[in-house]
Parts: structure tokens; sequence; C-alpha cells
């Protein structure tokens, strides 16, 4: 029998005895997504484009999993690599919120003050980045080359300047692409048709796309996981990214 990656085992049932995390805060136990307004700033995946097509297809094969309504999934709509995390309604404490903004400024003010902020932000080097794993959750990324991850570490630098603060992970943030979000932990069982499934979706995103297709990082308000209003655009004119009715996740709410 193959060896179970650590990794994996970090989602077992026999490895954890407390929910996961945001169960009940960001999402319910039927997979409804939460209100938990906030801000951030996301490169979302390129509409349209063979990495959107490409994931959009892991996506579905995570979902057609026998253990997929153990998961909230997210719209499709929503895929997005994180670059900056702004604030969240729940997390309104140091070092994760600016120490010149009150901790009990209203979201939407905390966003306005950040968007006069950011509205002469020059745009920083563009980048590439690359999947270097599927977890159960989504996809983990990284700067394809050393030069992608120098520019990704001056975005995250120039906007902690920003927005005021950096959160203890902000050297080593691993930056990803979230699909859904743990309701139950996995039975033990099921690990190895998980890592068997993972390592070929692996090797399917490398082969048909192993650069991400992505746009251009944007300041986002949001109400929910659902879906991320672009307020500011670096480099181009805002754009609104349009709520489509996904089927598929009708499945597993």
């Amino acid at each position: 029998m193959v060896p179970i990656d650590s990794s994996l085992i970090a989602f077992a049932r026999s490895a954890n005895n407390i929910p996961p995390p945001h169960l009940g805060t960001r999402y319910d136990a039927e997979g409804r997504f939460l209100h938990e307004p906030g801000n951030t700033v996301v490169s979302h995946v390129a509409a349209g484009s063979s990495s959107h097509d490409a994931i959009l297809t892991v996506r579905d094969r995570l979902m057609a999993m026998p253990e997929a309504g153990q998961f909230a999934f997210t719209h499709a709509s929503s895929l997005h690599m994180t670059i900056f995390q702004g604030i969240i309604e729940d997390r309104r404490n140091p070092p994760y919120w600016p120490t010149d903004m009150p901790l009990d400024t209203p979201i939407d003010v905390m966003t306005a003050h950040f968007r006069d902020k950011l509205k002469n932000f020059p745009p920083l080097s563009p980048f590439r980045a690359r999947i270097t794993e599927v977890t159960p959750l989504g996809l983990t990324l990284e700067g394809d080359s050393v030069d992608d991850r120098r520019c990704l570490r001056e975005w995250r630098d120039a906007l902690a300047g920003v927005f005021g603060y950096r959160h203890p992970d902000h050297n080593d943030y691993v930056f990803h692409i979230t699909f859904a979000y743990m309701i139950d932990w996995l039975a033990d069982a099921a690990l190895p048709r998980w890592q068997e499934m993972l390592a070929k979706t692996l090797a399917y995103l490398k082969a048909r796309s192993p650069v991400v297709d992505l746009d251009p990082p944007a300041f986002c308000s949001f109400e929910d996981m659902n879906h991320f209003e672009e307020l500011i655009v670096f480099g181009r004119s805002p754009k609104t990214v349009r709520m489509r009715h996904d089927p598929v996740d009708a499945l597993y709410r």
C-alpha cells in the first residue's frame, strides 16, 4: 500500500479532534455560506482561458468524489488567488487590523478607507504563478520563477505599507486557489482514493495549464466567500465579476 502523504493526513478524522476551522462562522453544516464581509486583494482566474477550463475540470472532479457532501464549495465565479489579505468581520484584532483605525470601524467604512489609500497605488511588475499541489480544498501555487516569486513579495510588501499591518505569515504566505471548505473531516478509509485522485488531477493540470492565467490584482469587497467585487484593478479599468448560477453546487448544498 502506498503511504498516505502527511499533507493529506491533515484532513483525516483521526488526526483532528475539533471541528474544521470557520465552520459555523464562514459557512454552516449544510454547506451554505454565511455573511462574513471584508475586503482583499486578489487576482481572479481569467474567465474563458485554458487555465480556467482546466481548473473547473479539476473542481468538478473533486465535487464528484463520494465525500463531496463533506465540503462547502464556493461558486466557480469566485475562483482567485489572494495576493494580500484585507480585513474581515470576524478578525478584528492586531495584527490583522491597521493600528490607526478603531477596531469597531464598520467594514464598509474600512473598505472606503482602503479604497481611498489605494487609488494612486502604482501597479508593480506582472507575475506568473504555477500550480504546485492539488489539495482537498483547492490548489496551491507559487511564483513560476525566481523573478515571479520576488514580484509577489514586492506586491505583498507594498500592499502591507498601504493597509498598515502584516499578518504573522506575511513572509511565508502560501498562495492558493480555494475550491471549498471542510464541513467534516475525511474518514481514514477514504484517504487512498483521495490521494490517487489528487495525484492524477495535479498531473492533468501540469500538462494542461502549468502556468495559471490570472487577471491583474484587484482590490475587492465581499459579503461572503462566493463573490469578490472588483473595486480597483491595478493596471486596467475596473470590471465586475458577474455571479452566475452553478448547477453543480446545488448537489452539495
